[in-house]
């Protein structure tokens, strides 16, 4: 795949990062959310490297999404350099419990020092960082048990920063999804659209489906032929594309709707239909 700069950076996104500086003085911890299918395209460099002396919770979301081996595998990795690091599904209902005991690990030195000063514990403050479309907003609604913050399966639908108490020992704060400034492989780019993080006025519909079927039919073409009953062997993106809007029964008046396709693939490779993927194994990043 060739490579080259990918600007995206709307205006709601800088304002929220300036946002975001502003209030980390007062945060006792991070809690970053990451795609378990892709560690790495999903973790923003900039909300990465922001306020290194924080304690940081990582938490790779969607893990009932991706291979659970694989998964392990980046968990260890990030634990290797010093990150707390959890896999979680976020609508399970035992999500939470195994966030609100990291948060308490993390929070235990924050709470001594109250104790030591002659103060009453105070809750845990911390902000909740990562792109659009990861679970932020699925994970506050797990903690806090109820609609505190809107969900919507869309990038950048959560535009504002907003306080949740869960209970009296943490308070979270909200952020928008901050994708990065550029990407500086298309890579990253054409992962973060697979997985539904950045809006497709970034990369054509075209582009991402064509790029994804090429990635399946590596990856795992048997299980992805038998959901669309597709008779050819593994061949040309655009004969496999007229087949399943052909099997769907996607047409219009001069042919097949291969576009009605494509969005297909894309939106049930999204809800798992493909079995539990990861698209960026770890030992493809040996040099990390």
């Amino acid at each position: 795949m060739q490579q080259k700069n990918i600007h995206w950076f709307p205006g709601h996104m800088k304002k929220a990062l300036k946002e975001i500086e502003e209030r980390l003085k007062m945060m006792d911890i991070l809690i970053e959310i990451l795609d378990a299918r892709i560690p790495l395209s999903s973790r923003n460099p900039f909300l990465e490297k922001i306020a290194p002396q924080k304690k940081r919770l990582l938490i790779l979301a969607k893990k009932d999404l991706a291979n659970t081996e694989e998964t392990q595998k980046w968990i260890e990795y990030f634990q290797e350099k010093g990150q707390k690091a959890l896999a979680l599904d976020l609508t399970s209902p035992t999500s939470d419990g195994e966030i609100k005991k990291a948060i308490q690990q993390l929070g235990k030195e924050k709470w001594l020092k109250d104790q030591k000063k002659g103060l009453k514990p105070q809750p845990i403050k911390a902000m909740i960082i990562g792109i659009p479309n990861v679970g932020k907003s699925t994970l506050i609604n797990r903690l806090s048990r109820r609609n505190a913050a809107s969900v919507r399966n869309t990038p950048g639908h959560t535009r504002a920063q907003q306080w949740i108490k869960v209970d009296q020992l943490f308070e979270l704060l909200d952020t928008p999804g901050i994708l990065p400034m550029h990407y500086e492989k298309e890579e990253n780019a054409v992962h973060l659209a697979w997985v539904g993080s950045i809006r497709e006025d970034i990369l054509p519909l075209s582009q991402i489906a064509d790029t994804f079927l090429t990635w399946i039919k590596e990856a795992s073409y048997p299980t992805f032929a038998e959901r669309y009953h597709l008779i050819k062997e593994s061949g040309d993106n655009d004969d496999i594309l007229a087949e399943i809007a052909q099997n769907r029964g996607f047409l219009k008046a001069n042919g097949v709707d291969v576009e009605k396709a494509e969005r297909l693939i894309l939106k049930e490779f999204r809800e798992g239909k493909f079995g539990a993927i990861t698209i960026e194994k770890r030992d493809a990043y040996a040099d990390l």
